[in-house]
This record gives C-alpha cells, sequence and structure tokens, in this order.
C-alpha cells in the first residue's frame, strides 16, 4: 500500500507541472502572437533601409562621416541579445555558444573585446568570465525604438573617439517557432563604404539625391544602428516567445507520458497487491479446511 500511496502522489505532482506548464504555453503563445506581428511589420522596412544605406554608402568616401571610418581593428565590442527568463529550451544556450565562440576567434587573432550584454541570460553568464560595458536587463517585458536609441547612444561615441574599432551584433533571428538561429552582423564599420560595386563586380545604378549622398549620409547612419537595433530586438522578443511555448508544449506533452506510465504502473501494483491478498485468502481458506 506504501508502494501504491507513493504513485499516487507522483502523479499528482506531475499534474500539478502539467497544469504550469499548460498555463505557460498559452502565456507565450499570447505573447509570441503581439511580437510576431511586430517583428514582421518591421522586418521589411529594415531590410529595405539596409539596402539603401549600403547603396549609398558605396557612392560616398570613407571620409564623409565618422561612422564611415575605416581602421585597423585593435578592440572589437560585441553585443549580445538574450532573454530575460529562462525556460525557453536551447534558445539562450546557443546564442551564448556561438557567442563564445566568435569572442575567443577574435582573442586568439590578438584582438581585444568588449561585450555589451542585453538581456539577464548573457548578463549573468558573461560578466563572469569577460569585461562587460552598458548591460542591460530585463527589458523585454515592454520595449519600444526608445530602447534601441538608448544602446546606439552608447556605441555611437566610444566609435566615434576610437575606443572601439569594429561594433558586431550577435542574436537570434527568427526563422519559425522551433528554429531560432543565431546571427553574427557587423554594423560598423559599414562593408560597402567606400566600394563601387557589388559582390558580382556589376557596377550600380545611379541615382540622384536631394540633398547630397554626404548629407544625408550621417542622419542615415545614425537612424541606421537604431533600425538594425530595434530589428534585433524584436527578432529576439519573438524568438524568445515562441521557443518557450515550444518548450512549454514538448513540457506538457511529456507530462501525459509520465502520467500515463505511473497510472500503468500503479494499476500493475494494484492488480498485484489483490492478487496478493487473494492468495492469502485462498491459503488460509485451505489451512482451515485441513
Amino acid at each position: 500500500m506504501a508502494a501504491l500511496k507513493d504513485i499516487k502522489r507522483k502523479v499528482a505532482a506531475v499534474q500539478k507541472t502539467k497544469q504550469i506548464t499548460k498555463a505557460m504555453n498559452m502565456v507565450a503563445a499570447s505573447k509570441f502572437r503581439a511580437s510576431q506581428t511586430r517583428m514582421e511589420s518591421f522586418r521589411p522596412y529594415a531590410q529595405k533601409f539596409m539596402e539603401l544605406l549600403v547603396s549609398m554608402a558605396s557612392r560616398v568616401s570613407p571620409d564623409a562621416d565618422p561612422l564611415l571610418a575605416i581602421r585597423e581593428p585593435k578592440t572589437i565590442r560585441v553585443i549580445c541579445m538574450s532573454s530575460d527568463r529562462g525556460l525557453c529550451g536551447g534558445f539562450n544556450s546557443n546564442l551564448i555558444k556561438s557567442t563564445e565562440r566568435f569572442i575567443k576567434e577574435k582573442i586568439a587573432a590578438g584582438l581585444k573585446v568588449d561585450i555589451t550584454p542585453i538581456g539577464r541570460k548573457s548578463r549573468d553568464y558573461f560578466r563572469k568570465k569577460y569585461q562587460i560595458i552598458n548591460d542591460r536587463a530585463d527589458i523585454f517585458g515592454k520595449f519600444d525604438m526608445s530602447l534601441a536609441e538608448e544602446i546606439a547612444a552608447d556605441v555611437i561615441d566610444p566609435y566615434v573617439n576610437e575606443e572601439f574599432d569594429e561594433l558586431y551584433i550577435i542574436y537570434n533571428e527568427f526563422v519559425n517557432v522551433s528554429v531560432q538561429r543565431p546571427a553574427v552582423v557587423r554594423l560598423l564599420p559599414l562593408s560597402s563604404a567606400g566600394k563601387e560595386s557589388d559582390e558580382n563586380g556589376e557596377q550600380k545604378s545611379d541615382y540622384s539625391y536631394e540633398p547630397s549622398e554626404d548629407e544625408l549620409i550621417g542622419t542615415l547612419l545614425n537612424m541606421y544602428i537604431r533600425v538594425l537595433l530595434y530589428r534585433a530586438l524584436l527578432e529576439t522578443s519573438a524568438g524568445e516567445n515562441g521557443a518557450r511555448m515550444a518548450a512549454m508544449d514538448n513540457a506538457t506533452k511529456n507530462c501525459d507520458e509520465m502520467i500515463n506510465s505511473l497510472t500503468l504502473q500503479y494499476n500493475k501494483a494494484r492488480q498485484a497487491a489483490i492478487t496478493a491478498e487473494l492468495m492469502d485468502i485462498v491459503g488460509g481458506t485451505e489451512a482451515l479446511k485441513g
């Protein structure tokens, strides 16, 4: 009987866990729909903005704006965007592994690396191992473009003042609910600055700008940093909620499987106990007859 009580206690505990994971799945699904809509609405704008700026940067001299300056890299800064909370599968661990691999490659090449963690999980991990600068946590609950502007303000002036020579951002690019792929993007300097042809060596189309490219480039470069940072924030938010939704769905299914397994185990133990009691009764009856 003691074994039966233990099994019933385990079943009750797993059922409570299932209720929690199911509720968390529903909450994550609600947040995911909202974050996915924001991300999908902003992604085309960010892509077209990037195409425009790359095209324009290829037509101006690297001296046209301090943010186009290309220097021999000695120090780089890496912005790593993770989630603030866990229970989202391998979302954070995959990102951190990719970031650490990238950092080790740069350090092996003789470069100094500064890290700006965005999100509690990356901050808690990297502050024990590397020097971190301007970290931010507990920001994904509710954010807008102003957060991207704050992060951009932390990196633009130091780059202009030559505190670092290259700026990278590493985040999880949203593919679907089950797939979030770590992406490494170099924000500064632009790879197209001062180049007159595209990757295939073809001459770029000629456009007329008003005001001139040199006047526009300064304003657009500042916007470019904010736009790409905001896109990364949106991709991270959508990816986190999608990964949590998938993780909680898998956890709920695991609970169902465990409940079925424990129920079968309980029934077998109960049947064995009943059989043992019947054997005792039959044995006692035969003894009385003898």
